[in-house]
């Protein structure tokens, strides 16, 4: 099984055991990751489980639906790279994957 790396905004790294199928966020709150809020449930309404990838992970994660780039607009710390955890369906194909949190959710 491979693992996905969560960094805080302060370096602070915890790796986490790939499980295909679920999301991203419920893999990182299932986990204990400090700094996935995840008060929405993974609706992709609230932005509290905003993460920050790797270019080279961006196109790795899937398409963005309008909802997920609508949270994402009213994200202050948005990035290029940026995704809501809980609309990247997590697959051994990220095996080595680096996340980002930024450090203040919505």
């Amino acid at each position: 099984m491979g693992t996905i790396t969560f960094v805080s905004h302060d370096g602070e790294s915890q790796e986490v055991e790939i499980v295909e199928g679920k999301s991203l966020m419920q893999i990182a709150t299932s986990n204990g990751v400090d700094g996935i809020d995840a008060d929405c449930g993974g609706e992709a309404a609230c932005g509290t489980c905003h993460v920050i990838l790797d270019s080279e992970w961006f196109s790795k994660t899937g398409g963005q639906s309008e909802d997920e780039l609508q949270m994402l607009d009213m994200t202050p710390e948005r990035e290029p790279t940026s995704r809501l955890s809980c609309q990247i369906e997590v697959s051994e194909d990220m095996d080595g994957m680096t996340v980002t949190l930024p450090e203040f959710q919505m």
